[in-house]
């Protein structure tokens, strides 16, 4: 079962991403943070994904994505999220720094989350056998 861990701040946000993969995405289980600090001890190697909300009080997610690379997450399994423009989170996440950067507002980019979910979904042993809603659903 692929492992992914959410962190974001904002609870309203974080419960509706939750809710999303669950019942989307069966094959993969959700854990949840809502404070950065207390997420750092969440952070193993073992983690599939990460979604980090840029900014949070106490410890942004650029601190977040340094922190977990230093205990051994691969940069190719972290994405940031934010509300910011594209052009702002590309500027302050240059190509290879992580797997993507995602404005959370913006629909066009839930295409491509669904991507990465559905991928990794595919790999992992349980997602081979789950059954998922047909899209539209």
């Amino acid at each position: 079962m692929g492992k992914i861990l959410l962190i974001d701040d904002d609870t309203a946000f974080l419960k509706l991403l939750e809710e999303y993969v669950e019942e989307r995405f069966p094959g993969l289980h959700v854990l949840t943070c809502n404070d950065p600090i207390k997420c750092l001890a969440s952070i193993t190697d073992d983690l599939d994904l990460m979604l980090v909300d840029l900014e949070m009080p106490g410890l942004d997610g650029a601190k977040v994505l340094s922190y977990a690379i230093s205990k051994g997450v691969d940069k190719n399994r972290i994405i940031i999220l934010s509300g910011r423009d594209a052009d702002y989170l590309h500027e302050r996440f240059p190509m290879g720094s992580c797997l993507a950067v995602l404005n959370k507002y913006e629909g066009r980019q839930k295409k491509v989350l669904d991507m990465i979910l559905s991928a990794l979904e595919r790999k992992s042993p349980a997602g081979e056998n789950a059954c998922r809603p047909p899209s539209g659903s």
